[in-house]
């Protein structure tokens, strides 16, 4: 039997379908618009990018909820479980409710509030409510940093406060000046980044926008809250106070990878060009580099420092590269980010020593070390090794000090802020459980249930 020709079907389907589209009438009156389709495909896959890294990032609140837990306490786990499922319920109501007008609203300090209304914001052909579910989760993300450094003593009634005003006042105050269009991003010309430095401040994803301000703020928290029963002897000396699942930490910490590859990504909000593809695909690489170096070589500095090989600091290892990335995930070349994530590795050690050793801070999962100190750190890294305006691929200066400005101010204000806030708490409420609570645990006191009844 003889074949048929690819042209030959070809001939046959357009006679077939000749009748129908003659059906429809003399002239092209009817057909649609090919550049209306292509918009409405290419807005159709932004959308659907941006909800689903918005899932990613979701998941990561159990991430933050298992490492904290699997490094604390048996006896306050039902505690940390209940601050990272309130960080995210009271987090978006209050954020939808007036967060998001101030973060994304017109003004200078802050934007204008639009109570429970999130369709003021029009932008790339993206849903606005879709917007507002993005932005919801990285909000939440920030609030949940701060769990881990004061757990084990803080009144749940006193955290509730807290997370109220991280997600009404902090983080969209700062986001405004930053992604909300401020004027650290402001890269217009005559505006007061581009005339003292020649170039915006750059936070792709949030190194210092996210993870700095909750890291600044969890320390200041745990300062003021003073360390738990039992932290440091008699002259000072630290005492290691071990987690009680390093398992679940481990998982913990694995959701957290996962979830980063929405979170950096996913903040290109948009993935149907091809331009969209190769910066997409260049980020999740540079993120999962950065990852991998910062593990490893947290790895290998314990073992030298330590004489064993240590998988608590492997872990914060890991987040410490993914926290330093995230500024610059989307401007550095591969072999920076593997730079970025080795120098994190290696100062989050440092930093966990000196906050434990010499400021006699208690970080009990070291998230001020690992958010506040590399989200910083990464941010100025971003200046010295962009690709475009990095000081050490021929841009100057310029930059290099557009991040180090940005990261102190946005720094700056979030350490500020959240002296005011658990100062004034403490002096009016207290923040801290009664120290019979302390011994005994949070759990049955605070909320009348363990999370292991054994």
């Amino acid at each position: 039997m003889k074949r048929i020709s690819y042209k030959g079907l070809l001939l046959m389907a357009c006679l077939l379908a000749a009748p129908a589209v003659m059906a429809e009438g003399p002239g092209t009156d009817n057909l649609p618009d090919p550049n209306e389709t292509v918009a409405q495909l290419s807005n159709g896959l932004n959308t659907v990018w941006m909800l689903l890294a918005a899932m990613l990032v979701f998941f990561m609140q159990p991430g933050f909820a298992l490492v904290e837990a699997g490094f604390t306490r048996t006896k306050n786990t039902a505690n940390i479980l209940m601050k990272n499922f309130v960080d995210f319920m009271v987090g978006a109501l209050l954020f939808w409710f007036i967060g998001f007008g101030f973060m994304f609203g017109d003004g200078g300090f802050l934007g204008t509030p639009h109570l429970f209304d999130y369709s003021f914001w029009t932008g790339d052909g993206l849903p606005s409510a879709g917007f507002l579910v993005f932005q919801t989760v990285f909000c939440a993300t920030a609030a949940t940093i701060v769990s881990g450094a004061m757990a084990e003593r803080t009144k749940f009634s006193m955290y509730l406060v807290y997370t109220v005003l991280i997600s009404v006042c902090i983080y969209p105050i700062s986001g405004h000046w930053t992604w909300g269009g401020g004027w650290l991003m402001n890269g217009e010309e005559g505006s007061f980044m581009m005339e003292t430095f020649g170039t915006p401040f750059h936070d792709f994803a949030g190194s210092t926008i996210v993870h700095s301000v909750g890291g600044w703020i969890a320390l200041i928290g745990a300062a003021i809250l003073g360390p738990r029963i039992g932290k440091y002897g008699k002259h000072g000396e630290s005492k290691a106070i071990p987690g009680h699942n390093l398992t679940i930490a481990a998982l913990g910490v694995f959701i957290l990878w996962f979830g980063w590859f929405g979170f950096n990504p996913g903040s290109q909000l948009a993935a149907a060009t091809p331009d969209d593809q190769v910066a997409i695909s260049t980020v999740f690489l540079t993120t999962n580099l950065a990852a991998c170096a910062g593990g490893f070589v947290a790895l290998m500095l314990s073992w030298i420092k330590y004489g064993k090989p240590s998988l608590s600091l492997t872990l914060n290892g890991i987040l410490a590269g993914l926290v330093g990335i995230t500024a610059g995930c989307d401007a550095v070349p591969a072999w920076a980010a593997v730079c970025i994530g080795a120098i994190c590795g290696c100062v989050m050690i440092y930093a966990v020593e000196f906050i434990d050793q010499v400021l006699k801070i208690d970080d009990p999962v070291g998230a001020s070390s690992v958010h506040g100190v590399c989200g910083f750190l990464g941010t100025i890294l971003t200046g010295l090794f962009a690709t475009e305006g990095g000081l050490f691929l021929g841009g100057g200066w310029g930059m290099f000090f557009a991040q180090l400005f940005g990261a102190v101010v946005v720094g700056g204000w979030a350490a500020l802020m959240g002296f005011v806030i658990f100062k004034g708490l403490d002096m009016i409420h207290g923040l801290r459980v009664p120290h019979r609570i302390e011994e005994e645990g949070l759990d049955i006191y605070e909320h009348g249930e363990s999370a292991y009844n054994l």
